[in-house]
């Protein structure tokens, strides 16, 4: 913890280990890609007061692997990142079918979590999304980047 200094609760909700009820994000970086997981991961129409909050990622999960159906869930994470998140700025995405991304996680040498939309084997998600993001609310544009299974 940055002198005691906390942004927000993680997503995924984690349980803390100082003492509080949830982990907290000790950095804005940590915070907003905290936000980016939680927007993806919503279904759009779920949350009360704010029913076009989310995607509609879900319903992509049985869709054919084509260009098309690419094109409509970069689409709709774009758009939802415009609307709710003004500090982030979405620099690619990239969508690939799962029998193309059963290599490891190691991606450019960096190590990612994946956060899955269903709980099934590996070989039964529709597509692996990679999303190359900066953040842009500081001096410096920190990048980073999620995987999300569909």
């Amino acid at each position: 913890m940055a002198n005691g200094v906390t942004y927000g609760i993680t997503f995924p909700f984690k349980d803390s280990l100082n003492g509080k009820f949830l982990d907290l994000s000790d950095t804005s970086e940590e915070e907003i890609r905290s936000s980016l997981i939680h927007l993806l991961l919503t279904r759009k129409g779920s949350r009360y007061f704010m029913p076009n909050f989310g995607t509609r990622l879900y319903e992509f999960i049985f869709e054919p692997l084509d260009s098309p159906t690419f094109d409509q869930i970069e689409t709709e994470i774009k758009e939802a990142v415009e609307t709710y998140i003004p500090g982030l700025t979405i620099t690619s995405v990239k969508i690939e079918p799962a029998v193309a991304t059963q290599d490891t996680l190691q991606i450019n040498n960096e190590s990612a979590t994946e956060f899955n939309f269903t709980n099934t084997p590996e070989v039964e998600y529709t597509a692996k999304v990679r999303i190359n993001y900066n953040i842009t609310n500081n001096v410096f544009n920190t990048p980073g980047f999620v995987i999300i299974n569909i």
